[in-house]
């Protein structure tokens, strides 16, 4: 004869919850309104106090009221305008060559063996030579004009570029090539359907790196035999001590660089909707 054994269920009490374990969370929370312009007015507001205070020398850092009545004059006499126009077309020329050289390059290794052997050692012998330190060579072959500077501005971009989607591409898993054989999918439809979608997060990572460079180069290049240009107004007031006209160029920069990288992470979060991550 078997024996049932049952276990009483006591009810709560009237007027007593029951009690929930809360679950501990884990993630950062939710994305706060414009958060990456905290840390940029945090730093402005310190600058703004310690001038205020005359805790800096008003010579050698000025005050960011000294700093924004200097840009208001550069750009009312036309040189800010101008100078910004020619920055622009000088990184955004380097930039589109170094990103279709990147992605290109990228796909060519790592679709293919023979693309790999010829492509990958080269590039990553490029990688380990100093960019800055074939300007040299550069003049001497390209001249002192805009060729070698776009030409260095490209070499910057399309290293990181190649480098983050030639890693994304050899991170596929090779589940999704078989099941792909399986399925029959013709080669297009392949690289349309896995290898783009793969290779999309290592593309983005090195888009934003190449970004940042074009313009870490830019700011180099443009002190060599320029005439026009952020960098060439930086070299002159540099010549001339003027500490606050330097600032309005790095600010500048500053600004550009903030602005090109968060419209790429912007891009990458609308062509990567799909992934759930912690940024999202």
């Amino acid at each position: 004869m078997t024996t049932l054994t049952t276990t009483a269920v006591v009810a709560p009490e009237a007027g007593e919850l029951p009690q929930v374990r809360r679950r501990r969370r884990l993630s950062p929370g939710r994305r706060l309104p414009a958060a990456r312009l905290a840390g940029p007015l945090a730093v402005l507001a310190l600058w703004a106090a310690a001038s205020a205070a005359g805790t800096l020398d008003p010579g050698a850092i000025p005050a960011p009221w000294t700093v924004l009545r200097t840009a208001g004059h550069l750009w009312t006499d036309g040189t800010l305008p101008t100078d910004i126009v020619t920055s622009l077309k000088r990184a955004g020329s380097g930039f589109a060559i170094g990103l279709t050289a990147g992605v290109l390059l990228a796909l060519a290794a790592g679709l293919s063996r023979a693309g790999e052997a010829l492509i990958d050692g080269t590039v990553q012998l490029n990688r380990a030579i100093p960019t800055l330190g074939l300007i040299p060579l550069f003049i001497l072959w390209l001249g002192i004009g805009e060729t070698f500077k776009i030409a260095i501005i490209a070499i910057v971009v399309y290293i990181p570029v190649y480098l983050n989607t030639h890693a994304a591409l050899s991170g596929i898993d090779s589940r999704f090539v078989e099941l792909a054989e399986v399925q029959g999918l013709s080669r297009l439809t392949f690289v349309r359907q896995v290898v783009i979608p793969g290779a999309l997060p290592g593309f983005f990572v090195g888009l934003r790196l190449g970004v940042t460079g074009s313009w870490l180069g830019l700011v180099v290049l443009e002190q060599i035999n320029a005439t026009s240009g952020l960098g060439y107004l930086m070299f002159q007031a540099q010549n001339y001590g003027q500490s606050d006209v330097i600032l309005v160029g790095l600010l500048i920069y500053g600004v550009f660089g903030l602005v090109s990288d968060s419209a790429v992470r912007l891009v990458e979060r609308r062509v990567l909707s799909w992934r759930r991550t912690l940024s999202n």
